[in-house]
């Protein structure tokens, strides 16, 4: 069994990363993701982290009402920066 979960970089948080995607080691709660990312990407939280949507195996999550929740090994964590259309 896996002991990391992946988060998946999307758009903007792609090309500020440089990465598709990340193996991060959990399990860890929704609270706990944002504050590792910026550790590990600085400046990450203010532009990028700050506006996106989060997915937990594809079901988005609230960062308020889910802070808690537990992201488990072997999950898969989206992070989904707003998109425009024109």
């Amino acid at each position: 069994m896996a002991s990391t979960f992946t988060v998946l970089y999307f758009a903007s948080a792609h090309t500020y990363t440089g990465k598709s995607e990340d193996a991060v080691p959990g399990p860890m709660t929704v609270s706990k993701l944002f504050p590792y990312l910026e550790e590990k990407y600085p400046g990450f939280r203010k532009k990028v982290l700050g506006s996106c949507a989060l997915s937990v195996n594809l079901d988005y999550v609230d960062l308020a009402e889910d802070s808690e929740r537990e992201i488990q090994n072997g999950d898969e964590v989206g992070i989904i920066p707003p998109v425009s259309s024109g």
